[in-house]
């Protein structure tokens, strides 16, 4: 579904290519890290056009990620997370374990580094990844991109967000993803 070998304009791997720096010098460079659910549930075929949640993600992603070059690193998740450094989420179609990617990710919580969670419902165990959240120092923001009628996948990522003093918004079936992921970003710059 998804090919990883793309390398996206505007990614980290794009960015460290065009800077002629390591990946790792141009992480530095980075001010969010995205957490992205390619579960099973994201290849609903609900969002504009008649596209999988996924693919919609992927492009608003895309234009994110041209829109802040090299300042977005991506990891999606699905039964096990994966850092994405052409800026591609692998869609992996399985179970939503938001613990284990909080866990991975936990090691870019750093000063001045956001965490935005982009998810269309609830994890294998909430009180999991609620534990995981607790953990972070710094703030978890979450975009809800499941329909807006399935409030259980939305109160779950408004628990999490304000688990770590985060923000958490809806971008219905990933509509409007990079304007809502733009906004969070904005409200703390």
């Amino acid at each position: 579904m998804s090919n990883s070998l793309t390398i996206v304009n505007g990614s980290l791997l794009d960015m460290s290519a065009q800077n002629r720096k390591s990946l790792a010098e141009t992480f530095i460079g980075c001010d969010c890290v995205i957490i992205v659910d390619t579960s099973r549930s994201m290849d609903e075929k609900d969002s504009r056009g008649g596209l999988s949640r996924y693919e919609v993600a992927r492009q608003e992603l895309a234009s994110l990620q041209k829109t802040l070059p090299g300042k977005l690193a991506v990891i999606s998740f699905s039964t096990d997370p994966m850092f994405c450094p052409g800026g591609t989420p692998q869609y992996f179609g399985a179970s939503t374990n938001l613990a284990k990617a909080l866990e991975f990710a936990k090691i870019a919580d750093v000063a001045g580094i956001r965490f935005i969670v982009i998810s269309d419902g609830e994890p294998d165990s909430a009180e999991a990844a609620l534990n995981a959240a607790s953990k972070f120092r710094g703030k978890i923001d979450v975009v809800y991109v499941g329909p807006e009628s399935r409030p259980t996948g939305r109160d779950f990522l408004a628990r999490l967000a304000a688990q770590s003093g985060g923000t958490s918004v809806t971008a219905d079936r990933v509509m409007e993803l990079a304007e809502k992921t733009l906004m969070l970003l904005g409200t703390r710059q």
